[in-house]
């Protein structure tokens, strides 16, 4: 019976993972663009995120928008199956037999902490060639000769030209940032939702699916927000770190931090802020909405 459950709350976390994707790609690309070009000492400067979506439009047309998603798919996908299931069974494990609905954060944190640790091996390689595939758009600065034809592309050369532990560049910068960022996004999504039904439970008999989507979509989206804005250093670091030209260039995200706030300030260790925030609430919205109802489908009771 526990296996059949764990598998189900794997392929609940999977499906949140595609819902993700779907709505937060283009967003993540805005994002991933203004930190590589916004940061580098030369070259395009987009104004904001609405002016890097505009060009992108213009350039490449929605195509540009979803430019390695390809990669984006399978890892979150995977990344998100694992994140939920192993949040959800180690909660399970640390609550052992007080089963409580008033939330622990000596089992959140915990619990989501290592989640999010797991999964960064994921991510890790998924997103070192999600970045360098998104920065390849018509304003990028990687010449043409250099170009990626493909994700698979974009993977082999980065083997055969760094070695195995190439792809995965940037992996203690991301297991920070998933680390924290998890422990801050299930902190809030759990308390929200505890206190937003406590709140609702009278009219929760009457529409009680319209609610709790509603209710989905508020602690998903402020969740994702939370999560966003306690790491977005981090993300900025990453995103330099796996995209840098030259492959002896630092891995230490403190120096990359350091280097980036002595050019641009505390405004450049939150670069791309805008449409990350703007990406959160509706992409992890979409998660935890998707997430709660296949749990409900596949029979699995989150209260």
């Amino acid at each position: 019976m526990g296996e059949t459950f764990a598998f189900k709350e794997y392929l609940a976390g999977l499906l949140a993972g595609v819902a993700t994707v779907i709505t937060g790609h283009p967003f993540d690309t805005v994002k991933v663009k203004l930190q590589k070009h916004n940061t580098e000492a030369h070259g395009i400067k987009y104004k904001n995120g609405l002016h890097c979506t505009t060009r992108i439009l213009q350039t490449e047309g929605v195509k540009g928008l979803y430019r390695g998603a390809t990669s984006s798919f399978v890892g979150m996908a995977f990344e998100s199956s694992l994140l939920f299931g192993i949040y959800s069974q180690t909660k399970q494990s640390l609550q052992g037999e007080v089963q409580s609905d008033v939330p622990r954060p000596k089992v959140i944190i915990p619990s989501a902490a290592y989640g999010g640790a797991i999964i960064s091996f994921v991510l890790c390689p998924s997103e070192l060639v999600k970045c360098r595939m998104q920065i390849q758009g018509t304003d990028s600065l990687v010449p043409k000769f250099s170009r990626y034809s493909s994700p698979l592309d974009c993977a082999v050369q980065t083997v055969k030209n760094e070695g195995v532990t190439g792809i995965f560049r940037g992996g203690f910068t991301t297991l920070l940032r998933e680390s924290i960022g998890n422990a801050v996004f299930f902190s809030v999504y759990e308390y929200v939702r505890y206190y937003m039904h406590l709140q609702l439970k009278p009219t929760l008999s009457d529409h009680s699916n319209l609610i709790d989507m509603g209710i989905g979509i508020v602690t998903g989206g402020l969740g994702g927000v939370a999560f966003w804005s306690a790491v977005l250093p981090l993300d900025v670091a990453k995103t330099i770190i796996q995209t840098a030209p030259d492959k002896s260039s630092t891995r230490n995200p403190l120096l990359v931090l350091n280097s980036i706030y002595r050019r641009a300030g505390i405004k450049g260790c939150y670069t791309g802020l805008g449409p990350t925030i703007v990406r959160a609430f509706p992409a992890n919205a979409a998660a935890i909405v998707t997430w709660e109802l296949a749990m409900k489908m596949l029979g699995i009771n989150r209260d």
